[in-house]
């Protein structure tokens, strides 16, 4: 949603949607290894987990930059935050 609400804004809001853009495509990604039970690797899995709370992070941030002015900003800040939350419980079952 903000990467597409973020498109129409022009070169001020570049970063943002590419961030936003980056985030989906990851957490697209990990979600379809994590439906593959049978093909999962703990040690991919990790990495991949890792990387989208860092993806994740990093989106949250650039988009609490922006939450003021654009309300699509303060939601994909709070999508983030939300799951990197569950990326972290999710790790932390796996550890278990």
């Amino acid at each position: 949603m903000c990467a597409g609400a973020d498109m129409g804004e022009g070169e001020s809001m570049a970063k943002c949607t590419a961030m936003c853009s980056n985030m989906a495509d990851m957490a697209d990604a990990c979600m379809r290894m994590m439906m593959r039970p049978l093909g999962m690797d703990m040690g991919v899995m990790t990495a991949m987990l890792t990387a989208c709370m860092t993806m994740g992070r990093a989106c949250a941030a650039e988009c609490r930059m922006h939450a003021d002015m654009a309300e699509h900003c303060r939601y994909c800040a709070m999508a983030c935050e939300d799951m990197v939350a569950k990326c972290e419980a999710m790790m932390a079952g796996m550890q278990a």
